[in-house]
């Protein structure tokens, strides 16, 4: 074999490789997952305020969240629903999320037990994106744009309503 054509070899290899994995982190953003939408009521000292959220219960609507997006609705968000509280160090990150978002941790009779600000991670991995912990058992976390807690008068003992939402239904593989 000529050099050129080694090095032709090469460059087909590279090409190949950086093509395939190219491709992988590609499909891997342009996952799409459905959500169901329902509106929910935080009721303040003062008021009552109304959302429309999508609604993640599964493992898959849960990893995709608001990743990508680049832009939220004012009044809008997205509820993640556990069938169990979840642990005070069970936090959320930011990986892949480009919008600032605040975070409403609430236990299972939808009080509002801890409150986050999270910014967008820009780390090329996971691991290097800070987890937001609400330092309480949970059973809800509900994300809406930053500041839109604050601006409406939203804190720790808040309520959420959550109608019919209930709490997401264990998987049991058959």
């Amino acid at each position: 074999m000529t050099l050129m054509g080694i090095v032709a070899g090469t460059v087909a290899i590279v090409c190949i490789a950086g093509c395939e994995s190219g491709t992988s982190e590609a499909a891997d953003y342009g996952t799409v997952v459905a959500f169901d939408s329902t509106r929910v009521r935080i009721v303040t000292g003062s008021d009552t305020v109304s959302l429309v959220v999508e609604v993640a219960r599964t493992s898959a609507q849960k990893t995709q969240g608001l990743m990508e997006r680049q832009s939220l609705p004012d009044s809008a968000g997205m509820l993640f629903v556990y069938s169990e509280d979840q642990p005070s160090d069970a936090g959320f990150w930011m990986y892949r999320t480009r919008i600032p978002l605040d975070i409403a941790f609430a236990d299972a009779a939808g009080l509002i037990v801890s409150i986050r600000t999270m910014e967008p991670c820009s780390a090329r991995l996971a691991a290097g994106c800070p987890t937001y912990a609400p330092d309480a058992e949970y059973r809800y976390a509900l994300e809406v744009n930053a500041g839109f807690f604050a601006k409406r008068g939203i804190r720790t003992g808040s309520r959420v309503l959550l109608g019919d939402i209930g709490p997401a239904r264990p998987h049991h593989p058959r």
